[in-house]
């Protein structure tokens, strides 16, 4: 656990150096910081809110920086490089355990399952859990979301494979395609963009088979969500209207939002990535967080043997203004 906390606090010192995140110096209170563990289509109703003019119409707009990992994006929230962290709840977990005057908080929900699909270098129309026995798998960096999520998977269904922790979470792709490992977990686009190009075949959803947990949150500091409880309301709010708009429109429509959100990637390959994330039921619609979900992802953390101990929902997560916020727009 220490080591956790002193990987988060150094990172922090380079966070901060980072030109985006001195963006701080601007003292506009309209304007929303938010540090994502990664860009991804993964987090599409994110900038469709934005794309759509959701965050505009509550009067505010955000700035986005990429933290290229759960350790990272929590430095930048602590140190006060982005006033919202988004990423997984680990992260805040982690802190909580750790001790804290100021200790983050989980006030939103957005991805309710594991959005990584596995890739391998055949193709498998029969995957079975039980082909990866005695198999290397790039799974993510040791201790986030996606690589515990995964070993939760291969350990429920009692699968003899070698995870591989040591490849940096956004070198992964290139790792394999440099011919480390039989498997790598893949988020969209790139995943389906990997296999259009022949260089290897999706074979599962590591979503589907792991379940429900909290996957993707926003969380801020306390003091931050004392002394700015309507923009957290607002952030909600326009983040809700954008799940209902992407669940009730058609992906080729959603696709022509987001294509400047990603440069280089063509409108149909997001479009197949939100019709890949629609098909595992990716996102929350109400993002309050459910108790039992949280139960379920401390025991993901705990059977990887990262929980020093468990973190009660009621210290950690807030719903009342998700809850609100739902209850609004669905009424």
């Amino acid at each position: 656990m220490k080591k956790k906390l002193i990987t988060v606090f150094l990172t922090a010192i380079f966070v901060i150096t980072l030109p985006f995140a001195l963006a701080g110096c601007n003292k506009n209170d309209k304007v929303i910081k938010i540090n994502e563990v990664t860009h991804s289509i993964f987090y599409a109703p994110l900038y469709l809110a934005d794309a759509l003019g959701y965050f505009k119409d509550e009067g505010y707009e955000i700035e986005l920086t990429n933290g290229g990992g759960a350790d990272a994006t929590m430095a930048a929230v602590l140190s006060g490089g982005a006033d919202v962290g988004f990423c997984g709840p680990e992260a805040a977990i982690y802190v909580a355990i750790g001790g804290s005057d100021d200790a983050p908080k989980v006030f939103g929900q957005l991805t309710k399952r594991d959005g990584s699909f596995l890739v391998g270098r055949t193709a498998q129309p029969d995957f079975e859990w039980s082909d990866l026995d005695g198999k290397e798998v790039l799974a993510g960096r040791k201790g986030g979301v996606p690589a515990m999520t995964f070993e939760y998977v291969v350990k429920t269904q009692e699968v003899d494979v070698k995870l591989n922790y040591d490849v940096a979470f956004n070198m992964m792709t290139a790792a394999f395609e440099s011919g480390i490992a039989d498997y790598c977990t893949m988020f969209e686009p790139v995943a389906s963009e990997y296999q259009a190009a022949g260089k290897g075949y999706i074979v599962a959803s590591v979503g589907q088979e792991s379940g429900e947990i909290p996957y993707t949150c926003f969380m801020a500091k306390q003091s931050y969500i004392d002394k700015n409880g309507d923009t957290v309301e607002a952030l909600l709010r326009a983040v809700t209207k954008a799940v209902k708009y992407i669940n009730e429109t058609d992906s080729a429509k959603v696709a022509e939002y987001l294509t400047p959100y990603f440069d280089g990637t063509s409108a149909n390959s997001i479009k197949m990535s939100l019709d890949s994330y629609k098909s595992i039921d990716a996102w929350m619609t109400n993002l309050a967080m459910k108790e039992s979900s949280f139960t379920k992802l401390q025991d993901v953390i705990e059977l990887a043997g990262e929980l020093s101990k468990r973190v009660s929902f009621s210290d950690l997560v807030l719903t009342d203004t998700a809850q609100k916020v739902y209850n609004e727009i669905y009424k």
